[in-house]
């Protein structure tokens, strides 16, 4: 599914343990590291999407997070032109992403990488908040600057001040929960 502007709808997964330290994981044969994502079916929203991709991708369930926010608007990165496949239509230049962030509830040994039919990560670890800014691949860094900065506050509120309230309070969970 591709948007009339060439975007294809995603979501991000920023997943924290009880330190606030979050989840950060190595492509499948690669030295790249990042956060789970995922594209959005049809038929899904993007909460829908992201538990089903939580599960895919480290085969943690709804009931071992717990949900602390999403951004509020969608996220825009553009693919290096190398990247793109020019003979695919719609042609994709991109991906739109809504970003999502979760407490972990279980202990580590819960993850499971290989949980899908097809596994995208083989490798993570628990890195400091920022550390994947410096990290990621070029074409993601502004994407993960703009999350994790909207995000930030609801684990990290300024001195004095309560946490913003939850900017996924609005979002209905699957099952009706």
């Amino acid at each position: 599914m591709i948007d009339s502007e060439g975007y294809r709808p995603n979501v991000g997964i920023i997943l924290v343990n009880a330190e606030d330290r979050v989840f950060w994981a190595r492509r499948v044969g690669q030295q790249a590291w990042q956060f789970p994502q995922g594209g959005i079916r049809c038929e899904e929203s993007p909460l829908e999407a992201m538990f089903r991709e939580l599960r895919e991708e480290t085969g943690l369930l709804p009931e071992h997070v717990r949900l602390l926010g999403c951004t509020r608007d969608w996220l825009r990165y553009r693919l290096p032109s190398n990247l793109v496949r020019k003979r695919a239509f719609p042609v994709c230049i991109g991906q739109k992403q809504k970003w999502f962030l979760l407490r972990m509830l279980v202990p580590d040994q819960t993850v499971q990488l290989d949980h899908g039919h097809r596994p995208e990560f083989d490798d993570w670890r628990w890195v400091d908040y920022w550390q994947p800014l410096s990290e990621v691949v070029s074409f993601k860094r502004d994407v993960y600057d703009s999350a994790l900065n909207e995000l930030a506050p609801l684990l990290f509120p300024p001195e004095g001040r309560a946490p913003p309230a939850c900017a996924a309070e609005h979002l209905k969970l699957p099952g009706g929960e």
